[in-house]
């Protein structure tokens, strides 16, 4: 009898950290997902801003006998451009080049509409994202006309100031659920960990009766809480994982590829389930220490 009674306990205790690590694992997954959504929206809002160019303008009025020492002069005008750091990426385009995009765009293939190349040359700036914002833009055109060599600078502001909006209220909106997320993680790990330990109150309520130190009790109650934490974590990691592999595989593109930032959230998921999972189970069972026995019937 007594024999039945232990196998029914190991299964009912089996059955238990079972539903606690599922716990754990589903609400990680959610979490880690939240963090890579906020990881790779906010790379693909730098992306999305270094699509919008300024663009700075050599002079277009000079003697064909200079060409030459024009095109020298421009080439170390790049250069300098290149240089500046609000610039991510700088593209040299000829009086030629320019030509051909003007005819593209208008769908013209002959050469008759244009007798020379009436188009200055120029260079497309792509700027690093920070610059993007509406505050520093003009500091930007600023210090890219300052350049010697550079006449004017040109760009769509009322284009910029709205993109650069809507990206931020998104990515505002996307750090406010993964914020939502992380209390709800808290919550639901928390809640786990709570029935865990109220099914074993009278064990914890007769270790301390029979003279057992507190912290002796806590002990194994901790230990198990972070190998049910870390393995919580690792299944939720694995089925975060294996879901973003197979979705980016799906739309043929990986997304960051930055293995610091992965390995970050992986730490961070990791971390999250261990911390939450220890600091829920000291707190259910330092609750059952201070309670009295026949409040224990009640709890």
């Amino acid at each position: 009898m007594a024999k039945s009674v232990d196998e029914f306990n190991k299964k009912r205790l089996r059955s238990s950290n079972i539903t606690v690590v599922i716990s754990i694992a589903l609400v990680l997954f959610l979490l880690g997902l939240m963090g890579l959504i906020l990881i790779n929206a906010q790379k693909y809002s730098d992306y999305i801003k270094e699509q919008l160019v300024v663009n700075a303008y050599f002079d277009e009025n000079y003697d064909a006998k200079d060409s030459l020492k024009i095109a020298k002069l421009e080439e170390e005008t790049f250069k300098k451009v290149q240089t500046l750091a609000p610039v991510k990426k700088a593209t040299y385009i000829s009086r030629e080049m320019a030509s051909q995009e003007a005819k593209k765009s208008m769908g013209i293939d002959a050469d008759a509409l244009f007798e020379e190349n009436i188009f200055p040359s120029s260079i497309e700036v792509a700027l690093k994202p920070e610059y993007v914002d509406p505050a520093k833009i003009d500091e930007a055109i600023k210090i890219i006309k300052s350049v010697p060599g550079i006449v004017d600078v040109k760009n769509d502001s009322t284009l910029m100031v709205e993109v650069y909006n809507n990206l931020t209220k998104i990515l505002r909106w996307i750090l406010g659920f993964s914020i939502l997320f992380l209390i709800l993680a808290v919550v639901l790990i928390n809640n786990s960990i709570r029935l865990k330990i109220f099914s074993k109150r009278f064990i914890i309520k007769t270790m301390q009766l029979v003279g057992a130190k507190r912290r002796f009790i806590l002990k194994p109650f901790i230990i198990e809480a972070v190998v049910l934490g870390a393995i919580g974590a690792v299944i939720g990691l694995l089925a975060l994982f294996g879901v973003w592999y197979y979705f980016t595989n799906q739309i043929g593109s990986a997304f960051v590829q930055n293995n610091q930032q992965y390995f970050w959230l992986i730490l961070l998921v990791l971390g999250v389930g261990i911390l939450i999972t220890v600091l829920s189970t000291i707190v259910a069972t330092w609750r059952f220490l201070r309670t009295n026995v026949d409040d224990l019937y009640y709890s």
